[in-house]
C-alpha cells in the first residue's frame, strides 16, 4: 500500500475529514486531498506531524510494502524490520529533530467557537502557511484573530511588529484606533502619527494634530500649522487652557480622545 492509501485508512481511523486533517496540519484541504490522490507528496514537516498525530513511522508512511502491523512487529529472517534497527532509528531521529527545528512551534486548542479554534499558536524558522496562526486567540510569525499577536497580526485587537485591526499596538500599526513608531488611524498616536485625530512627536490630523510638530485644522504643539493653532510651551501652557481650546474649537469632541490629547500634548 502507497502513502496515500495509508493517509486514508489512518485518517478514517481517527473519524477526521480531510478538513479537519488540514485544520491540524495548518494546510488547506485541497493539498489534503492532493496527498491523498497521490498527486503530490506532503513535505517533510508535514510528514513528521502526520506520523505524530497517526501514531505511525515514517517507515511505515513512506515504504509501499510495510503495512502498519509489519512495522510493530514483522522480521526477514535474521533481521528486525527497519523501524527497530538502530541505524535506522538514529536516522529517524534526525530527522525527526529536524522537522521540529523547521517546524518550530505550534498548538492549536480543541476547544472552538463557530467553528474557530480558541487558541491557535504557530512559530516557523520558515516563511509560508506554516507560521500562519488562525484563531480567537493567534500568536504566530503571522496571525490572523480576534485578538492578534505576532510580526504580522491582523484582528480586532492586534499586538506586532505590523499590526492592523481596531486597536492596534506595533512598530508599525493601522486601525481604527493605532499606537505604534508610525500609526495611521482614525486615532492615532505615535512618533509619527496620521488620522483624523492624531498625536505624536510629528503629527497630521484631519480635524486635530497634537505634537511637538503639529499639522491639522486644529493644531496643537511647538510648531503648528492649521486653521485653529495653539503653540504650545512647556511650563507655561497648562492642562486647563488647552483644554480650554479644545472646547472652543471642537465642542463635540468625544472626552476620551479630548483628555487623551491633552494628556500627550503635556507629557512632550
Amino acid at each position: 500500500m502507497n502513502l496515500a492509501g495509508k493517509l486514508i485508512i489512518q485518517r478514517k481511523k481517527l473519524g477526521m475529514s480531510q478538513e479537519q486533517l488540514a485544520d491540524r496540519l495548518g494546510i488547506t484541504r485541497q493539498s489534503v486531498s492532493k496527498w491523498e490522490a497521490g498527486s503530490s507528496m506532503p513535505e517533510i514537516s508535514k510528514l513528521i506531524a502526520i506520523s505524530e498525530l497517526f501514531g505511525v513511522s515514517l517507515d511505515y508512511l513512506l515504504k509501499d510494502y510495510q503495512d502498519e502491523d509489519l512495522c510493530q512487529s514483522r522480521s526477514y529472517g535474521k533481521n528486525t524490520v527497519d523501524e527497530n534497527n538502530e541505524e535506522n532509528a538514529r536516522l529517524e531521529k534526525k530527522v525527526d529533530e529536524l522537522a521540529r527545528y523547521i517546524r518550530g512551534y505550534e498548538y492549536t486548542s480543541k476547544t472552538r467557537i463557530a467553528g474557530i479554534p480558541l487558541v491557535s499558536i504557530r512559530f516557523s524558522r520558515q516563511l509560508g502557511r506554516e507560521g500562519v496562526a488562525k484563531g480567537i486567540i493567534a500568536i504566530g510569525n503571522i496571525a490572523i484573530g480576534v485578538v492578534s499577536l505576532g510580526a504580522c497580526s491582523f484582528g480586532i485587537i492586534s499586538f506586532g511588529a505590523t499590526a492592523i485591526g481596531l486597536l492596534s499596538i506595533g512598530a508599525f500599526a493601522f486601525g481604527l484606533a493605532a499606537w505604534g513608531a508610525l500609526a495611521v488611524g482614525v486615532l492615532a498616536c505615535g512618533a509619527t502619527a496620521v488620522g483624523y485625530y492624531s498625536a505624536g512627536s510629528a503629527a497630521i490630523g484631519k480635524e486635530i494634530a497634537a505634537g511637538v510638530y503639529a499639522s491639522g485644522k486644529t493644531a496643537i504643539g511647538e510648531t503648528v500649522k492649521g486653521t485653529h493653532c495653539l503653540v504650545y510651551e512647556r511650563g507655561i501652557t497648562t492642562a486647563s487652557q488647552i483644554e480650554r481650546f479644545l472646547e472652543e474649537t471642537n465642542p463635540h469632541l468625544w472626552k476620551p480622545i479630548k483628555d487623551l490629547l491633552i494628556a500627550f500634548i503635556m507629557y512632550i
